[in-house]
């Protein structure tokens, strides 16, 4: 199989990948938004690494991260 004809069978797998990636975007904004009302800090967001959550901050940079492991250590 050459390069093209995988790319044109590849592409509805990346169209999905997009679809998905949009929901899944969505989905983390509205709950910033959540977090945002509901603690008074306008900014706050979930922060991203390599595709994975690694903490909530603030997007003006004024606050430290809290990182994932001292969110989930009391799990």
């Amino acid at each position: 199989m050459t390069r093209k004809e995988l790319i044109k069978k590849l592409k509805p797998y990346w169209k999905k990948t997009m679809e998905l990636q949009g929901k899944y975007n969505l989905e983390i904004y509205g709950l910033e938004k959540q977090m945002q009302k509901e603690l008074g800090i306008e900014d706050l967001e979930i922060f991203h690494s390599d595709g994975d959550a690694v903490g909530i901050g603030n997007s003006t940079r004024t606050m430290k991260l809290i990182h994932a492991y001292e969110i989930e250590k009391d799990k």
